[in-house]
């Protein structure tokens, strides 16, 4: 697992940003997941989905803010494997403010981790890996488990989470320059207006042209105050690039201003100003993301040849995807956080030729990072607990997924206010269909509503929520969005179990509890679709 990797940063899936080699042999001689999508699109919520297999309302990990605890106490896939048999490691990113369990040995970054001399937890002690680079050392350190510290009369289970191509880029210096030069073509909606849209992508602090210019664009500001608000006005970019710097060795540290000095002179000696300005940031951006994500890409081939050097490669399944999908300048946007696509898709590919047995393969079903645990306990032939919300993938790797598989998924963001003031919300996306509603207690109705035709606009540029013309389909995305709630226990809209006075407003109460009401009585066959119950 990588973090905050784009279906565009990998070339299995697009290859107009950058070739990935290594991670495209997984498709080519597996299976390419193109509907692979995560239930809530942010780091540490999206790992506490895909160790317990359930919805961040239900294993209580639902935001990244300072406080939120995972609760260790909890059934997580690794635990199943290990008591089924299993040796159990995970090297790398964890994100979960909690020392990891179910694991026989762990390694892992403390808090985001960092690019340079990293810092580790391994089994309980602190330690800082000096001279090296985070992608590196991750990659090392996973080797050493696959050669070392797996016993060789047990099966594994081995995590290798990257911290890469996470913000803020910092590749290991024999990528910096890699792709120098090169001009990447714009997103067509890189200048997006937001017209027909909410207010929510507008307010959203996640703008391309509104980056730091220290610490993301990585400019020399001297004694200047740095111009970007990059999620948060208030946050001292400047002194995290300065931290940056300062932990670099005297080598790390020429490598990288030989190649970032002439860079900063460069953009100061342009004088860009307007749209130049909004362009030659976004180019900025995207060669420092792909250097990383070339780094990540030999990490993955350095596995792989390990893996067939030692015979084990054709029986073990490889699976390789992101905690949540990213924006490359899509709406203007980079990070993630909102429903839309870029963010709400994820890259999954896997390969295992005793089920996969024609590379290349290509699903379209709707699949969920739910659903991993639930699939590695199944081709492991350990029992799935029958509260797993995920269902098995090994049907779909089959191919052998009959009409009952699902067609739509559910999704639920939570961290409002925060950095990058994305608001709060929760929708439904089906095959052809999406419906999101933002929601809280400044909000007028208590919500604000977008629903795209994903066949005809799959960009969403064009809100049908208002329109009158789409009332038939407005109101089935909502029955489905409702059985979806109740299907995943999602509570947090049933109003019978009181109201949670800072999120709603009355005007919203009133309206969701007349709707919902009409909904629960056509399910009970109270009333028909023509009638409308109103409350007294």
């Amino acid at each position: 697992m990588s973090d905050d990797h784009a279906l565009k940063g990998i070339s299995a899936y697009d290859d107009v940003h950058v070739r990935t080699p290594n991670i495209d042999r997984i498709a080519a001689e597996g299976m390419r997941f193109e509907n692979a999508f995560v239930t809530n699109s942010l780091c540490g919520p999206a790992r506490a989905v895909v160790l317990t297999s359930k919805y961040s309302h239900i294993n209580g990990f639902e935001q990244n803010v300072d406080g939120t605890v995972f609760d260790e106490g909890q059934w997580t896939f690794p635990k199943a494997l290990r008591a089924g048999g299993y040796y159990t490691a995970i090297v790398g990113k964890y994100h979960l403010n909690s020392s990891p369990s179910g694991f026989d040995y762990w390694n892992v970054l403390v808090g985001q981790g960092q690019y340079y001399q990293p810092e580790f937890v391994e089994n309980g002690e602190r330690i800082v890996y000096n001279d090296t680079h985070v992608t590196d050392k991750i990659t090392e350190l996973t080797l050493d488990v696959l050669r070392h510290r797996a016993p060789g009369d047990r099966p594994w289970m081995v995590m290798m989470h990257h911290k890469a191509p996470h913000r803020n880029w910092a590749a290991p210096g024999r990528y910096l320059g890699r792709f120098h030069g090169r001009n990447f073509s714009l997103p067509e909606t890189y200048f997006d207006d937001y017209s027909t849209r909410s207010p929510a992508p507008v307010r959203a602090d996640n703008k391309v042209r509104d980056m730091y210019w220290s610490d993301d664009l990585k400019l020399d500001l001297g004694d200047g105050p740095d111009p970007g608000t990059g999620g948060d006005a208030n946050h001292d970019a400047k002194g995290d690039y300065a931290a940056l710097l300062e932990r670099m060795t005297e080598e790390q540290r020429t490598v990288w201003e030989e190649y970032y000095g002439p860079l900063s002179r460069a953009f100061y000696g342009a004088n860009y100003t307007g749209t130049a300005l909004d362009v030659d940031k976004y180019q900025r951006f995207m060669r420092d993301y792909v250097q990383s994500v070339a780094a990540v890409d030999e990490s993955v081939g350095r596995v792989l040849d390990h893996l067939e050097g030692t015979g084990e490669l054709d029986h073990t399944l490889v699976v390789y995807t992101s905690d949540q999908g990213f924006f490359l300048g899509e709406h203007g946007f980079y990070d993630k956080r909102f429903m839309y696509e870029p963010s709400l898709r994820t890259p999954l590919l896997m390969r295992y030729p005793p089920l996969i047995r024609e590379g290349g393969r290509v699903t379209d079903r709707m699949v969920l990072n739910l659903d991993y645990g639930a699939t590695f306990l199944d081709l492991a032939g350990v029992t799935v607990p029958v509260d797993v919300q995920g269902e098995s993938l090994v049907p779909v790797m089959r191919g052998e997924v009959g009409e009952g598989w699902r067609r739509s998924i559910y999704y639920h963001y939570y961290e409002y206010p925060s950095v990058h003031s994305v608001r709060r919300h929760y929708g439904v996306r089906t095959e052809t269909h999406k419906l999101i509603k933002f929601y809280g207690d400044d909000v007028v109705d208590g919500e604000m509503c977008e629903m795209y035709d994903l066949v005809s606009d799959p960009d969403e540029l064009v809100n049908l929520y208002d329109l009158p013309q789409y009332g038939d389909l407005r109101a089935s995305l909502n029955r489905e969005l409702w059985r979806l709630q109740e299907k995943y226990k999602d509570t947090t809209f049933n109003l019978t179990a009181g109201t949670p006075a800072r999120i709603y407003n009355e005007s919203y109460v009133e309206k969701w509890t007349k709707e919902k009401i009409n909904y629960v009585m056509r399910n009970m066959e109270l009333i028909g679709d023509e009638e409308q119950f109103l409350p007294s």
